[in-house]
Protein backbone atom coordinates (compact mmCIF):
# COMPACT_ATOMS: atom_id res chain seq x y z
CA UNK A 1 0.00 0.00 0.00
CA UNK A 2 1.25 3.88 -0.86
CA UNK A 3 1.94 6.39 1.69
CA UNK A 4 -0.23 8.81 -0.12
CA UNK A 5 -3.31 5.62 -0.39
CA UNK A 6 -2.55 5.58 3.50
CA UNK A 7 -3.37 9.18 4.04
CA UNK A 8 -6.17 9.41 1.63
CA UNK A 9 -7.49 6.45 3.96
CA UNK A 10 -6.59 7.94 7.24
CA UNK A 11 -7.70 11.46 6.04
CA UNK A 12 -11.39 9.85 5.01
CA UNK A 13 -12.03 8.10 8.61
CA UNK A 14 -11.25 11.32 9.87
CA UNK A 15 -13.89 13.00 8.42
CA UNK A 16 -16.42 10.04 9.39
CA UNK A 17 -14.93 10.55 12.51
CA UNK A 18 -15.91 14.35 12.39
CA UNK A 19 -19.16 13.90 11.22
CA UNK A 20 -20.50 11.37 13.76
CA UNK A 21 -18.96 13.80 16.60
CA UNK A 22 -21.33 16.54 14.74
CA UNK A 23 -24.07 14.12 14.55
CA UNK A 24 -23.77 13.37 18.43
CA UNK A 25 -23.39 16.60 19.11
CA UNK A 26 -26.35 17.71 17.07
CA UNK A 27 -28.24 15.31 18.60
CA UNK A 28 -27.55 16.13 22.17
CA UNK A 29 -27.94 19.58 21.61
CA UNK A 30 -31.43 19.00 20.15
CA UNK A 31 -32.53 16.48 23.36
CA UNK A 32 -31.19 19.91 25.84
CA UNK A 33 -32.82 22.57 23.83
CA UNK A 34 -36.45 22.91 23.59
CA UNK A 35 -36.13 24.49 20.47
CA UNK A 36 -34.60 22.13 18.41
CA UNK A 37 -35.91 19.13 17.09
CA UNK A 38 -34.19 16.54 15.13
CA UNK A 39 -36.56 13.12 14.26
CA UNK A 40 -34.26 10.35 14.21
CA UNK A 41 -30.55 9.68 13.31
CA UNK A 42 -30.90 9.53 9.40
CA UNK A 43 -32.11 12.79 10.02
CA UNK A 44 -29.26 13.74 12.74
CA UNK A 45 -26.91 12.52 10.28
CA UNK A 46 -28.19 14.40 6.73
CA UNK A 47 -28.41 17.44 8.98
CA UNK A 48 -24.08 17.16 10.31
CA UNK A 49 -23.23 16.70 6.28
CA UNK A 50 -25.60 19.47 5.05
CA UNK A 51 -24.16 21.89 8.27
CA UNK A 52 -20.45 20.76 7.55
CA UNK A 53 -21.16 21.44 3.54
CA UNK A 54 -22.72 24.91 4.65
CA UNK A 55 -19.86 25.55 7.22
CA UNK A 56 -17.32 24.80 3.73
CA UNK A 57 -19.26 26.60 1.53
CA UNK A 58 -21.37 29.57 2.88
CA UNK A 59 -19.65 30.28 5.67
CA UNK A 60 -16.77 31.96 4.44
CA UNK A 61 -18.57 34.09 2.00
CA UNK A 62 -20.48 35.36 5.44
CA UNK A 63 -17.40 35.95 7.11
CA UNK A 64 -15.68 37.88 4.38
CA UNK A 65 -18.98 39.66 3.60
CA UNK A 66 -19.39 40.08 7.38
CA UNK A 67 -15.59 41.04 8.22
CA UNK A 68 -16.44 44.57 9.68
CA UNK A 69 -19.46 43.89 12.11
CA UNK A 70 -17.37 40.84 13.06
CA UNK A 71 -14.25 43.13 13.86
CA UNK A 72 -16.11 45.57 15.58
CA UNK A 73 -17.75 42.97 17.81
CA UNK A 74 -14.62 41.62 18.63
CA UNK A 75 -15.49 38.15 16.74
CA UNK A 76 -18.80 37.74 18.86
CA UNK A 77 -20.68 38.11 15.31
CA UNK A 78 -19.34 34.90 14.52
CA UNK A 79 -21.56 33.14 16.67
CA UNK A 80 -24.62 34.45 14.56
CA UNK A 81 -23.16 33.46 11.35
CA UNK A 82 -22.96 29.86 13.24
CA UNK A 83 -26.51 30.38 13.98
CA UNK A 84 -27.29 31.31 10.69
CA UNK A 85 -25.30 28.11 8.76
CA UNK A 86 -27.38 25.87 11.64
CA UNK A 87 -30.98 27.37 10.76
CA UNK A 88 -29.93 27.31 7.41
CA UNK A 89 -29.48 23.53 7.62
CA UNK A 90 -32.60 22.92 9.01
CA UNK A 91 -34.35 24.87 6.31
CA UNK A 92 -32.59 22.40 3.95
CA UNK A 93 -33.06 19.30 6.06
CA UNK A 94 -36.39 17.40 6.10
CA UNK A 95 -36.92 16.02 10.02
CA UNK A 96 -34.47 18.79 11.44
CA UNK A 97 -36.59 22.04 12.77
CA UNK A 98 -35.44 25.10 14.50
CA UNK A 99 -37.98 27.63 16.07
CA UNK A 100 -36.53 30.71 15.46
CA UNK A 101 -34.04 33.08 14.95
CA UNK A 102 -32.70 33.40 18.89
CA UNK A 103 -33.24 29.30 19.40
CA UNK A 104 -30.54 28.78 16.41
CA UNK A 105 -28.16 31.19 18.18
CA UNK A 106 -28.50 29.57 21.47
CA UNK A 107 -28.43 26.13 19.40
CA UNK A 108 -25.52 27.24 17.76
CA UNK A 109 -23.47 28.22 21.28
CA UNK A 110 -24.63 24.71 22.77
CA UNK A 111 -23.64 22.82 19.90
CA UNK A 112 -20.06 24.34 20.09
CA UNK A 113 -19.71 23.39 23.68
CA UNK A 114 -21.01 19.96 23.15
CA UNK A 115 -18.62 19.14 20.12
CA UNK A 116 -15.80 20.54 22.14
CA UNK A 117 -16.99 18.31 24.62
CA UNK A 118 -17.03 15.19 22.26
CA UNK A 119 -13.85 15.94 20.72
CA UNK A 120 -12.28 16.45 24.17
CA UNK A 121 -13.28 12.92 24.88
CA UNK A 122 -11.96 11.23 21.57
CA UNK A 123 -8.74 12.86 22.22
Amino acid sequence: MSRHHYEFRTKQKSLFIKLLITMAALLITAYILPGMYIDGLFAGFVAALILGLANIIVKPIFIILTLPLTIMTLGLFLIVINGLMLWMSAAIVPGFFITGFWNAIFAAILLSIVTWFLNGLLD
